[in-house]
């Protein structure tokens, strides 16, 4: 049985085909950064390098893509490990702690960058980096309110707020509506180089977008 019948009689196999062969790397496992992985390989992306240098904890099971028998491993190990049972999916994990030293090294073979960090110091060298190097990035953030899904021309970087609402299961539903956006926003570009900026607000129920 194909795995991915339902995407080639929605999109066609040539559509699957250009997702299977795009390169992605992902910056931050997270409550984004992990739903948003599993979310792409289920739609037919098969080459990753996933990045992170934490490890599980207790509090990340409610809204992140780990389970409880995890605790206590790394992210991007085991998140390389969920991608590959899914569909065997081509997956490159890093530890590494993203900094000026080693971004270059880090991300110099990347092909689209999704950036999903939780924190202003690291989306400042992705930012960076990419502008430099003429990379495409995707910036995906949670607000108490809002998320947030911007290219990287015209990106600003926020500041950290302190207390991390993505640690709360209730704030999956914000998370969940993120991700789908995002991976839509993602296909998009993928397929017809369109890059749009996008703001949603759960609480209205609310999609704003805006072209770069």
């Amino acid at each position: 049985m194909d795995p991915f019948l339902h995407e080639k009689l929605l999109r066609g196999e040539d559509t699957l085909k250009k997702l299977a062969e795009t390169q992605l790397t992902i910056c931050g496992l997270g409550a984004i950064g992990s739903n948003l992985s599993e979310n792409l390989v289920r739609q037919g992306f098969k080459h990753f390098l996933v990045i992170d240098f934490d490890r599980i904890e207790e509090h990340n099971i409610g809204t992140q893509s780990y389970h409880e028998d995890e605790i206590g491993m790394l992210k991007a190990s085991a998140l390389g490990s969920h991608l590959y049972r899914i569909s065997k999916a081509l997956v490159e994990y890093s530890t590494t702690k993203l900094d000026q030293s080693n971004v270059k090294r880090s991300l110099a073979q990347s092909g689209i960058i999704i950036d999903s960090f939780d924190n202003r110091e690291a989306r400042k060298v992705v930012t960076e980096f990419c502008l430099q190097e003429n990379k495409e990035c995707l910036h995906l953030g949670l607000n108490e309110a809002y998320g947030e899904i911007m290219w990287n021309e015209g990106y600003r970087i926020p500041q950290d707020r302190g207390v991390d609402m993505c640690n709360y299961p209730l704030a999956r539903n914000i998370i969940m509506l993120t991700v789908a956006v995002a991976s839509e926003t993602l296909i998009d570009f993928i397929l017809t180089g369109k890059k749009t900026n996008r703001f949603i607000t759960l609480k209205d129920f609310h999609i704003a977008e805006m072209e770069v």
